[in-house]
């Protein structure tokens, strides 16, 4: 079965394709690579022993979409690409609806015309805006507090009409809450553009001494320390939960939704003292305000993926933090050595 990743050398889409490949699946994948590196491809097909088809294009490129459809025999398409700093789009809202919704829109006209109806969609907790309750079920209102979020929202909108309008698709909705970490060998992990927007990219960034404190985005939360709680999970327990997914769509699944998280909060200073056994040493922090767009508590009720895809996260905290810490020391400056 061959496999079409688009965001493919991104930090959850290299991930994936190693899973995919370990799982004896074909992978295609295409990657502008803006926000992401050809090395993470290339360590990936040394992991695994695997090659992988890769096309520097952008989805937003039609015809590129087309010559890769035309070429390779698409099983089906896990859907990574698109822009994802919740700040940034607060910034630049419009770059972000045109690169995430009218991209998604060009590759699902492209699947369409070749009958590729197959489809892994990468959504994202963002979607439940601030949640009146916790833990989130899938079946909790849906609205956005930010850019980013009605970017997901309104693909998962138009993947629901496409749906309604057409049985023969078959959509995986997967709403991720926080990755984090990398796998366990330090080959591939989080390599992001400049300073990071997420939070342990960043702590990553101070304990390795590139930059000199933690900033803490807001401590007046209603939450027992004061800062935001999230869920947050092993970038390879998510990578597993897209394998199960594909395994679900190749028994005609319709459109089906699942939370990918813990379904337990950690704290932002909870992250950082874990950080802190990881690497061995105090990390300073500075509070500062909060982020626009940012909410108290999220994680997530995964139950319905455990009953419906056997899927469960299985790997801790400490796990997360090692993990990051150890693809950290051994890639200092990331892929860029």
């Amino acid at each position: 079965m061959r496999i079409l990743v688009t965001g493919g050398a991104g930090y959850i889409g290299s991930h994936t394709c190693l899973e995919l490949l370990n799982d004896g699946y074909e992978v295609v994948v295409i990657d502008n690579l803006s926000n992401s590196s050809i090395e993470a491809i290339k360590r990936v097909e040394k992991l695994t022993g695997k090659n992988i088809k890769f096309y520097e294009n952008d989805i937003l490129d039609t015809e590129a979409l087309l010559k890769i459809f035309d070429i390779e025999n698409i099983d089906a398409v896990i859907h990574f690409a698109g822009l994802k700093a919740v700040g940034e789009s607060c910034m630049m809202p419009l770059q972000y609806f045109k690169v995430n919704v009218t991209g998604t829109i060009n590759l699902l006209e492209v699947m369409e015309k070749y009958k590729v109806k197959n489809l892994v969609f990468s959504s994202s907790a963002t979607v439940y805006g601030d949640p009146a309750t916790v833990p989130i079920k899938e079946d909790f209102p849906l609205s956005a507090t930010n850019p980013y979020g009605r970017t997901k929202l309104m693909i998962e909108d138009i993947l629901r009409d496409l749906y309604r309008a057409d049985k023969g698709w078959n959509i995986a909705i997967l709403r991720y809450f926080n990755p984090i970490g990398a796998h366990e060998s330090g080959e591939i992990g989080e390599d992001p553009n400049g300073i990071p927007n997420n939070l342990v990219p960043y702590i990553a960034k101070v304990a390795m001494g590139e930059l000199k404190e933690i900033n803490v985005f807001g401590d007046n939360y209603d939450t027992a320390d004061g800062t935001g709680i999230r869920d947050f999970i092993h970038v390879v327990d998510l990578a597993i939960g897209h394998i199960k997914a594909i395994e679900r769509l190749m028994k005609n699944s319709g459109l089906v939704t699942y939370n990918l998280g813990t379904g337990r909060g950690y704290s932002v200073l909870e992250i950082i003292q874990n950080y802190e056994k990881a690497c061995n040493k105090k990390l300073p922090y500075v509070v500062v305000d909060r982020r626009p767009g940012d909410i108290a508590v999220s994680y997530a009720d995964s139950s319905k993926a455990y009953e419906e895809l056997g899927w469960k996260a299985v790997r801790g905290i400490d796990e997360m933090c090692r993990d990051s810490y150890n693809w950290q020391y051994k890639n200092p400056k990331g892929y860029s050595e």
